[in-house]
């Protein structure tokens, strides 16, 4: 593939793993091609699947408004997911779609994908959004936790990697304002390595 479009295209013919039966459609990341920082979210979520583009729901927005409070570049950022199709259960017929946590062999078919994006995008930083994405780009002992905020060396599709907490957790939080303050200071990280 030699472009985003191109890869982007390829994925809605993915059939890597069982997901692509229910979800709506897959979710691509978004963004430019000349980002410098790239953030890396679990999932599609249930918005996300409907509207084909990703971080469109509540942690979006939760995101966005963090990411433009950390001082940076909301436009010049790119946005993905490790997995590509939402994964769910269902309450019954008419009834909301509850989020389900992507297992190992799902991350491993995505896996393509996302290395895909990051050797076109070539980022200075990735950001791993959650505990999700961060096992899957740091390995299974990571723990957001005990390392967020902090930014590693890392060579698989970046030069720098951060990890923190999905915005999504900000939202389900019993503090919200505390969880929100520490994800927009993790992200005030990477701005200031970015400048």
């Amino acid at each position: 593939m030699t472009t985003l479009e191109e890869l982007r295209a390829a994925a809605h013919e993915c059939k890597g793993c069982d997901l692509y039966r229910d979800a709506t459609q897959v979710v691509f990341g978004a963004g430019p091609a000349d980002a410098r920082v790239v953030l890396v979210g679990e999932q599609p979520g249930d918005i996300e699947d409907r509207r084909g583009l990703p971080f469109v729901g509540p942690a979006g927005k939760v995101l966005d408004r963090a990411i433009v409070e950390a001082g940076l570049d909301r436009a010049g950022a790119y946005v993905t997911n490790t997995v590509k199709h939402f994964k769910f259960t269902s309450a019954g017929p008419g009834k909301r779609r509850i989020h389900q946590t992507p297992d190992r062999i799902e991350i491993e078919a995505c896996r393509p994908w996302l290395q895909a994006e990051f050797a076109l995008l070539s980022p200075e930083i990735v950001v791993a959004l959650g505990a999700t994405a961060a096992k899957a780009l740091l390995g299974p002992s990571f723990r957001v936790t005990k390392s967020r905020g902090v930014l590693m060396p890392w060579s698989d599709g970046a030069s720098q990697i951060l990890a923190t907490i999905h915005p999504s957790a900000v939202l389900r939080s019993d503090n919200r304002d505390e969880a929100y303050a520490g994800l927009v200071n993790d992200l005030t990280v990477v701005s200031g390595a970015l400048s």
